[in-house]
């Protein structure tokens, strides 16, 4: 235990130290991969630890976007303040949403959550305060050194907030409610609660992503808001990580977030089919993610990749 606190504690200063030593681009991409960590880690809470699979998130992430951009570009408020309005309205929608979606299960949840994204999206584009279609500019702020540091605070809080979960009692009736609902409400979890529970926790962590971002580039609109790509991004991330892991999706961001920007630079023309190719190889050899991989070949070598094979029928 001493040991992992130990490595946590310089991976957090090794990654806090790179704006001072890194070039301005190299911060520039690590703003981009820590929110993307944070956004994975995100919907680790309810995807991972509950075997709820929401494609909604991005909804949360453009109201967090939105509810920063309004407060600071219509009302002229600091940055903390309309960061907290983004967060709140985040978090107010994951509730109102929470209890009739979170009674859904399997591709009817999947559905629904995918829907609230467009819906929110038409919702912003007829409301002259949120710019309608134009989008708003916020206050001109050049700093990539603290949106950096921002972006490794809330990965820090989202991980640790992550780590809570998985040891305490709402963390055991999540996993309970993955394994079998029916017989986690009969042992007495309050299921419905601890999903609302989940999502809106997932809800502040997206949105807080969403405002430090919408602060970074200075302009929201819609489409970059309420972008459905980014639930694939962040499932696929924690995916790959490891799901129901403290660890595991922001390992699995880190990595592929490397990855497409290594391909994007050397290999242009070909980065989303090589990246698509790591992702298929992913889900082939290792589909419970990068974490459980390790543990694999630690007990059982390299039949780990060819068990997973055969037991997956793939």
């Amino acid at each position: 235990m001493t040991v992992r606190w130990l490595a946590t504690a310089l991976a957090c200063a090794v990654l806090a130290a790179v704006p001072l030593a890194a070039r301005p681009t190299l911060t520039q991409y690590g703003i981009e991969a820590l929110l993307l960590a944070s956004l994975a880690q995100a919907w680790n809470i309810l995807g991972g630890y509950a075997g709820y699979p929401s494609f909604g998130n991005s909804a949360f992430y453009g109201l967090g976007t939105y509810g920063t951009a309004v407060a600071m570009a219509r009302f002229h408020q600091q940055f903390g303040v309309g960061l907290a309005c983004g967060a709140a309205l985040g978090m107010a929608c994951a509730c109102a949403v929470g209890v009739p979606i979170l009674r859904l299960r399997g591709p009817y949840f999947a559905i629904v959550t995918l829907g609230l994204s467009a819906m929110l999206a038409a919702i912003v584009r007829n409301v002259a305060i949120a710019g309608r279609n134009i989008g708003l500019i916020l206050p001109i702020f050049r700093s990539d050194t603290l949106f950096y540091e921002l972006a490794l605070g809330l990965l820090a809080a989202a991980t640790a907030a992550v780590a809570l979960t998985a040891r305490s009692r709402f963390g055991a009736g999540l996993v309970a409610i993955r394994e079998n609902e029916e017989a986690a409400a009969v042992m007495g979890v309050a299921t419905t609660r601890f999903k609302v529970m989940a999502l809106a926790l997932a809800a502040v962590i997206t949105a807080l992503a969403g405002g430090i971002h919408a602060y970074w580039i200075t302009f929201v609109d819609p489409a970059s808001a309420f972008d459905s790509s980014l639930n694939v991004k962040m499932v696929i991330m924690a995916v790959f990580g490891g799901p129901g892991t403290v660890v595991g999706p922001v390992v699995g961001a880190l990595l592929l977030s490397g990855v497409s920007e290594w391909l994007a630079s050397a290999i242009s023309s070909m980065a989303s089919l090589f990246y698509g190719l790591v992702i298929v190889l992913a889900v082939l050899f290792m589909p419970k993610g990068l974490w459980d991989a390790g543990r694999g070949l630690r007990q059982r070598g390299l039949r780990y990749f060819g068990e997973n094979l055969r037991r997956y029928r793939l």
